[in-house]
């Protein structure tokens, strides 16, 4: 018997538990352990709540998670409950699956003022993560700067100018939904160091700007290259740049918020006297060979909410390398030492897709598979039962999530899939009958 330890319940840990099971069969015992008592961690946490369809992935791990040999251990902090020296005792193969959750810094002056908030933080805060549920980010207006040119700058713009109608369906959780209806934010500019060829948006998420109720996309077409130079793209790409250049020639002041790309500008200072009133930023060129340089010339905006969307890091753990360059833990093709693994971006960085995490995982397990053999005799899920309740550990199961699953959606508003418990009292208390 082969005894497993998966730290992260997201996609990466699910496609792992997933992998192992197909590698060994009924050969493996597979404990997904999370610090949170409910699982899914990105796909709950992380993806916009205006985008049901990339959540119903979940199913997929549920799935997973209701066989016999594979079961959630929810509530347990590694690191602090349980070493990880301790995992790695009690099993063959500890794989760390931990995402990247942290804010990558803005390493800029006045960064650390009061409404300059982390893209981590905000999408938490909207999604009703506990860890960030009294955020209460300032959306009194009217101009908020989202810095990034990625997937995740394009999220927070949206959830920022959507009207309260258009998050029918969605579970974005009400103490979002109620202060963003009575926001008076008006203007949000998006600042990108370099220009339209380089953005790291996909068309979906880009169009879905193009039909917002009462905000417009506006971008400025001299900023844009020629139309010749789209052949160079890939498809992708290209249609993004499609996207792009059709908001540049659009003209509708029906909609009065506006939503500002601002190409080929770098943030290199954030002022105010008490709390943030504005982001210095310089313009940018890039070079004949690509590179990024600054012209000098500055210029401001105006700002009562930043929100730096500029990547992320994967949190260190007492007791694993760690790559701080890279911001992930130290692994060689997902090896950090013996018995221990690093799978999605907590071994690659936050790159790639959701289902990148699938061939991932496989990988991985194809790793251990040949490290461990049929396993060392290690004692695993009993063991680990013992441990923590020698410690007073209060585990979550997957079935007390289910039942945390059901009063979530009994208690959803109407036209929303759920509410979700946003403290971890009220998450734990949700198991009662």
């Amino acid at each position: 018997m082969r005894h497993i330890a998966v730290i992260g319940s997201g996609p990466a840990g699910y496609y792992t538990a997933e992998a192992a099971q197909k590698q060994f069969g009924e050969a493996v015992r597979v404990d997904v352990i999370d610090r949170l008592p409910v699982p899914f961690g990105l796909i709950r946490s992380g993806v916009a709540p205006d985008h049901q369809s990339i959540k119903g992935v979940s199913r997929r791990y549920e799935k997973t998670a209701l066989t016999e040999n594979v079961r959630f251990v929810g509530n347990v902090t590694v690191g602090t409950d349980i070493a990880i020296d301790e995992l790695r005792d009690l099993y063959d193969a500890v794989i760390l699956a931990t995402g990247a959750s942290a804010d990558r810094a803005l390493d800029i002056p006045g960064a650390d003022l009061p409404g300059v908030v982390g893209s981590a933080a905000f999408v938490g805060w909207y999604n009703g993560h506990p860890d960030f549920a009294d955020l209460a980010p300032p959306l009194h207006g009217p101009d908020a700067v989202v810095i990034g040119n990625g997937n995740v700058a394009l999220d927070v713009a949206r959830v920022l100018a959507k009207a309260r109608s258009e998050f029918v369906g969605s579970d974005i959780v009400n103490h979002a939904l109620e202060a963003l209806h009575d926001a008076r934010i008006t203007t949000v500019t998006l600042l990108g160091r370099r220009g339209p060829h380089q953005i790291a948006m996909t068309p979906k998420e880009l169009g879905e700007l193009g039909m917002l109720e009462r905000a417009r996309p506006i971008v400025d077409a001299a900023d844009l290259p020629p139309v010749a130079a789209d052949a160079t793209l890939d498809p992708g790409q290209r249609k993004s740049v499609e996207h792009l250049r059709a908001f540049a020639t659009a003209d509708d002041r029906s909609r009065p918020m506006r939503i500002v790309f601002d190409f080929f500008a770098r943030p290199v200072a954030i002022e105010g006297d008490v709390r943030v009133e504005r982001v210095v930023v310089e313009r940018t060129r890039l070079s004949p060979d690509g590179r990024l340089e600054g012209t000098g010339e500055t210029y401001t905006l105006p700002a009562g909410l930043v929100v730096s969307c500029i990547g992320y890091r994967t949190p260190p753990l007492p007791g694993v390398p760690y790559d701080e360059q890279a911001g992930r833990f130290a692994n060689d093709e997902g090896r950090i030492a013996p018995g221990l693994y690093a799978v999605g971006w907590a071994r690659r960085g936050p790159s790639g897709t959701i289902g990148t995490n699938r061939p991932d995982g496989y990988a991985i397990i194809d790793a251990v598979a040949a490290d461990i053999g049929t396993g060392a005799d290690r004692k695993g899920r009993p063991a680990l039962d013992a441990l923590l309740a020698s410690r007073g550990i209060d585990v979550v199961t997957f079935r007390d999530w289910q039942k945390i699953d059901a009063a979530e959606v009994a208690n959803a508003r109407d036209g929303s899939p759920r509410e979700k418990f946003t403290t971890l009292d009220d998450l734990l208390g949700a198991r009662q009958p």
